[in-house]
């Protein structure tokens, strides 16, 4: 006897890019007349962090959240590739699916910190593609400290036999993601949180490479509409200031919300961002 099977709220799935299988989670209709939803996430976490927003974005539009190659489960680059490097798998990811008949169309973009990077060069490099731009926390920093930040993320030592390093690691991460979370966010959250940040401590700082050497004078050359989303971080005014170089701004601020804005404030998050895609 055959039986149907339910449909997993958030799926679970690979597509492919230059670098191997490219995972995403995804949810929400296929065959919606809204544009579907790129969820690009930050360093050095994976798509995991945006379930609790594709689950509310989900209802009307079709969401599809990444994990940047070399993080999450998506299969790693040789080397550091670069802001426009990681772009371009997504790139060639999007093409995949929508080989495969899982998505038609222009999509819309959302990034969060490292996000709103790999966001910005995904929309530079298919502006056939891309149709608006939502972004959360920009990493503009001066330059003497970005230069500071990138010769750190270069000499970082390597993992060492005897897991100095990685232990150092683990002891900074556990303390800013469980230990100085939002008190909203349950412990067995934040260990899962944790968890999916840690599984990539021996590459955690590929992507920042590319963070900190990156020439935020390309934001200028990012031409679709772009929502700044922003919340009351330690990167409000590093967004405001970066946010200056976009040429079709909407700027728009969350106050109340700091920490962990995923598990705290999806739904607020995603009514924002549903109203900025759907007014066009």
């Amino acid at each position: 006897m055959v039986t149907s099977l339910p449909e997993p709220p958030i799926l679970r799935a690979y597509t492919r890019c230059r670098w191997g299988q490219l995972h995403y989670r995804a949810a929400g209709p296929l065959g919606s007349p809204r544009p579907p939803v790129i969820l690009l996430h930050q360093n050095p976490s994976s798509g995991f962090e945006y379930e609790p927003l594709i689950a509310a974005l989900a209802g009307e539009r079709r969401v599809i959240a990444f994990d940047t190659p070399g993080y999450g489960m998506s299969d790693p680059p040789p080397a550091p590739p670069g802001m426009a490097g990681y772009a371009a798998a997504f790139s060639e990811g999007l093409d995949a699916l929508a080989r495969d008949g899982l998505l038609a169309g222009p999509v819309d973009l959302y990034g969060f910190h490292t996000g709103t990077l790999l966001g910005a060069e995904l929309a530079i490099l298919r502006p056939d593609l891309v149709r608006r731009v939502a972004m959360t926390g920009i990493p503009l920093f001066p330059a003497d400290e970005a230069a500071a930040r990138l010769r750190s993320a270069l000499d970082h030592p390597a993992p060492d036999e005897a897991g100095t390093v990685i232990l150092a690691l683990l002891e900074r991460l556990y303390r800013y993601v469980v230990g100085e979370r939002d008190p909203a966010v349950p412990l067995e959250k934040a260990l899962l949180n944790f968890a999916d940040k840690a599984r990539v401590l021996h590459r955690f700082t590929w992507a920042y490479q590319g963070v900190w050497a990156w020439d935020f004078a390309r934001l200028a050359l990012v031409t679709q509409p772009v929502l700044v989303l922003q919340s009351h971080e330690d990167l409000l005014e590093a967004s405001r200031e970066a946010s200056r170089s976009l040429r079709h701004l909407t700027w728009q601020e969350l106050p109340g919300l700091d920490r962990d804005i995923f598990d705290v404030a999806p739904g607020r998050i995603a009514a924002a961002l549903s109203a900025y895609f759907d007014a066009a």
